[in-house]
């Protein structure tokens, strides 16, 4: 997995939570981005962190219950023709309803996407942030493209079970880094970190890989035989 940073030459779509967000990160996500969507509420914090110059930052479109969003913002996104799409499912969250849709509109539209970047979710309210854990098991259900969620200096991304090769040396990796056994044990066998595992169980109560780093080597690998959430610090400025 090559993370969606710096300059890099991954193509990616961007999803919007309802959190505050990073003006750095905001800038060059966006700008970078191949297709955009907000989900419920996300639509509030696009609308006032662009406040003054709003029509230049339309997202495709926009999802959710509507439990959250302002009705002017709802009604400002509407006359400037962005899609509306009513999802009244209350048994999966706006986060989940929104990926659908937009997968289901980079299939419909041929769009090369390598990775679904979300904007928001790992702050705030935790029951919110474990609800975004969760939507990333029901996202491999759902495509073999990876879905990484960044907030402030935290980036999450979940593990299949398997081998998996990360490169972590585009300079804008912050030092700490954790293997966090969401659901399952983990069998797991890391090189690249100071603190390496060898065939270890991961398990709440039994061992969780956190306040890790890297070894300098710019390349982690990981083998685990349960879908394992890996979690990064990163730098601020994107670029």
């Amino acid at each position: 997995l090559d993370l969606p940073l710096g300059s890099g030459k991954l193509k990616y779509c961007l999803l919007i939570l309802n959190q505050p967000m990073d003006n750095d990160q905001f800038q060059c996500l966006w700008s970078k981005a191949v297709f955009r969507a907000c989900a419920d509420g996300g639509a509030n914090q696009l609308y006032e962190h662009t406040k003054g110059r709003q029509e230049r930052f339309l997202p495709n479109f926009i999802s959710g219950d509507f439990d959250s969003i302002k009705p002017e913002v709802k009604e400002f996104y509407k006359t400037k023709d962005c899609e509306i799409i009513d999802t009244m499912d209350q048994d999966l969250t706006d986060f989940t309803k929104c990926l659908q849709i937009l997968l289901q509109k980079i299939k419909e539209q041929g769009l090369k996407v390598d990775v679904v970047v979300v904007l928001g979710g790992l702050a705030g309210r935790f029951d919110q942030i474990m609800a975004c854990v969760e939507t990333l098991f029901h996202a491999t259900k759902m495509t073999k493209m990876p879905v990484v969620i960044i907030q402030g200096t935290s980036l999450a991304y979940l593990l299949q079970s398997g081998y998996h090769r990360l490169c972590v040396n585009t300079g804008l990796e912050a030092k700490w880094c954790g293997l966090i056994p969401v659901g399952n044990r983990c069998n797991v066998t890391t090189t690249g970190l100071k603190w390496n595992l060898t065939n270890e169980v991961l398990q709440f109560g039994k061992l969780v890989s956190t306040s890790n780093t890297y070894d300098g080597s710019g390349t982690v690998t990981i083998e685990t035989d349960e879908p394992l959430l890996w979690t990064m610090g990163i730098k601020r400025q994107l670029k």
